[in-house]
């Protein structure tokens, strides 16, 4: 078992990675605990949850899901079991339930106590970290949302074990962002052993724990020093600028879309002199190695009427994170011509060889090998 602290201006975080669900009572205090949980983890994983003792609230983990509508919904079910301040809700599943759970604890009542219990990778690694809660509107991502840190984040990996082998992907991409803004050791250890992640059920706990941690100290040591995104935490979007963009535009998986992302930044480093070609070539055989996409054909008003609408963008430009090498993120204006670009050249280009691309128009997705 190992514990990451992550402490920042809006509360303090436990993270424990190794540990067992069964020991989630001694995280949570002494008021009601109630467990948000999506569909899927309480179809596999119902009687797990049950032995808790905990008020379960079953929510759908589906994008259209996460909106105001839910989270009144959940309103409405914390009044009815009359919680108090003292209350605990715990988000059990993916990225989705834990947005809505933080969510809808950050605001009922002003706020009550929150913790997440992640059951996919891209959750334990990503979406339960950094204290970011928010739901959709209009059919874009998070609009409306707070930024709060949750209790703990108790992470089993035994929930891995009933993983798809679909969903897994989100969680590598994520992985190998963080790998690629890091560096170091951890770029390293991640490139030599990423065979683990693919089959995690076969993998050691001793190398999961080293992997998943690895992982999640990239994501706090930012946050520690920029919770509300005023300039480091956005080294966090390398791959999401075109990634959001081309999930909006076609409803193709987190993590494809943020592979393909990550190879049109690569590309631009590339074209800009900051990133060397073999660097480059590193991170896509990575992105190989994981079974995910580095390029798509696009229908291109759908693309950069998404990235238009994106969150990130200030005073009308585009801010796109490149790299000036593993390990070295930075943060550059973006023309949308210079991504335009990139899309159509990462098509040609030799170091790039994905073992999947993606045909995308008008939310049509051909998967080709």
């Amino acid at each position: 078992m190992k514990e990451i602290t992550l402490e920042a201006g809006t509360g303090v975080c436990r993270i424990i990675a190794n540990e067992k669900f069964g020991n989630l009572a001694k995280y949570c205090g002494e008021g009601k605990v109630v467990l948000v949980a999506d569909a899927n983890a309480a179809k596999l994983h119902g009687g797990k949850l049950a032995e808790s003792g905990a008020e379960i609230i079953e929510i759908s983990p589906s994008e259209a899901a996460k909106s105001m509508e839910t989270a009144m919904g959940l309103f409405r079910k914390f009044l009815g079991l009359e919680l108090d301040r003292s209350a605990i809700i715990v988000g059990v599943g993916g990225g989705i339930v834990c947005d809505i759970a933080g969510f809808a604890a950050a605001t009922y009542l002003r706020g009550l106590g929150v913790g997440f219990v992640p059951t996919t990778l891209l959750a334990m690694v990503d979406a339960s970290i950094g204290g970011k809660n928010g739901v959709n509107l209009g059919g874009y991502k998070n609009l409306i949302g707070t930024t709060r840190q949750p209790g703990f984040v108790l992470i089993d990996f035994d929930f891995l074990e009933t993983l798809p082998e679909s969903e897994l992907g989100n969680g590598l991409a994520e992985m190998i962002k963080h790998a690629a803004i890091s560096g170091g050791e951890k770029f390293d250890y991640l490139e030599k052993n990423i065979g683990a992640l693919i089959s995690p059920a076969k993998a050691s706990p001793a190398m999961l724990e080293k992997l998943i941690s690895d992982s999640i100290e990239v994501k706090t040591s930012i946050v520690g020093k920029d919770e509300l995104e005023g300039g480091e935490r956005m080294k966090l979007n390398f791959g999401h600028t075109v990634g959001h963009a081309l999930e909006k535009a076609a409803g193709i998986p987190h993590g494809n879309g943020v592979s393909i992302g990550m190879a049109v930044a690569l590309k631009i480093s590339v074209s800009r002199g900051l990133l060397n070609e073999p660097d480059a070539c590193r991170i896509i055989n990575l992105l190989e190695k994981a079974g995910l996409p580095a390029k798509a054909n696009f229908d291109k008003a759908l693309v950069f009427d998404a990235i238009r609408k994106d969150k990130k963008r200030r005073n009308g430009a585009c801010r796109m994170v490149l790299l000036n090498g593993i390990g070295k993120p930075v943060i550059e204006k973006i023309e949308l011509g210079e991504i335009e670009t990139a899309l159509e050249d990462i098509e040609k280009q030799d170091y790039i060889k994905p073992r999947k691309s993606f045909s995308i128009k008008r939310g049509l997705i051909d998967s080709k090998r």
